[in-house]
């Protein structure tokens, strides 16, 4: 892998990180999420007109795509409501890795390398440690805990879809084109539905940092299917790790949470598991 390649693949993880980091920073997590999702389908709509539109065959994944990204959407803001990003990201973008190994193995009957089963028992480890740390502290919630697991299988749901959408579209720039735009739409109408239709002017008054945080989205995506198209998948997904360590130092310096040397064990542990996963 080329240093231009594994820059491009770090700096998409930090990306992603920031863009989560911009929802858990915020008063109002509602409200940055649907900016984030606004500003990625603002972003991407510019540039439909001028890429291939998707074979019809992909249409009913990257329908069911649009669905689950709304709930990864809903479940992103709810998690950091009540919990610190130093907590939570570790465990929605780690223990996916995991968590695809694990319906592999149940639902194909494909068992994990030993590679993958040393990841496996790393990022579990990693998870007890963080949930040990919270503990000892008094700050442990089962509630959000929950919540961010569930959300990482719900990553690992629109991967898979994704993984068959993506292919049979013919061109994967369009399908993921169209994914941040049509995301946008239901996530905008929810929003609108429930808070009434003044709050368009919070959305238009925040533009530039939907745009910002959008930007964020689009771009770690991006960036990580351009590397793809450049160095071996595996070790692009595996780099793409990168972000939960990012994620956990901008949550110290700019969140300014309370990191102990405990939860950054267990991020590092998280991390080299995932990588694990993705490189067996």
């Amino acid at each position: 892998m080329s240093i231009t390649v594994l820059t491009a693949v770090l700096f998409g993880a930090l990306l992603h990180a920031a863009w989560n980091v911009f929802i858990r920073a915020a008063s109002d997590k509602s409200l940055n999420t649907v900016l984030v999702a606004v500003g990625a389908g603002a972003l991407t709509a510019c540039f439909l007109p001028f890429i291939p539109a998707p074979a019809a065959a992909s249409w009913p994944y990257l329908m069911a795509s649009v669905l689950i990204h709304v709930v990864y959407f809903i479940f992103v803001a709810r998690v950091y409501r009540n919990t610190d990003l130093s907590f939570a990201y570790p465990i929605m973008r780690g223990s996916a890795p995991a968590l695809s190994a694990v319906i592999v193995l149940v639902l194909v009957h494909e068992s994990p390398s030993a590679g993958g089963w040393l990841g496996i028992m790393l990022v579990s480890l990693g998870i007890f440690i963080l949930a040990g740390d919270s503990w000892r502290s008094g700050t442990l919630r089962l509630s959000p805990a929950m919540l961010a697991l569930a959300n990482a299988g719900v990553i690992v749901l629109y991967t898979l879809v994704d993984g068959v959408g993506a292919r049979l579209s013919g061109h994967p720039a369009g399908y993921t084109g169209w994914l941040f735009f049509l995301t946008a739409i239901p996530l905008v109408l929810m929003y609108l539905a429930k808070r009434g239709i003044r709050s368009a002017e919070g959305l238009w008054s925040n533009r530039g940092k939907g745009l910002l945080g959008g930007a964020c989205s689009v771009g770690s995506y991006g960036l990580a299917l351009w590397a793809m198209t450049q160095a071996p998948i595996a070790l692009v997904a595996a780099l793409r790790e990168t972000s939960v360590v990012f994620g956990t130092l901008i949550a110290a310096g700019f969140l300014r949470e309370q990191v102990t040397p405990l939860r950054y064990a267990s991020v590092a542990v998280v991390t080299v598991g995932a990588i694990a996963i993705k490189m067996s």
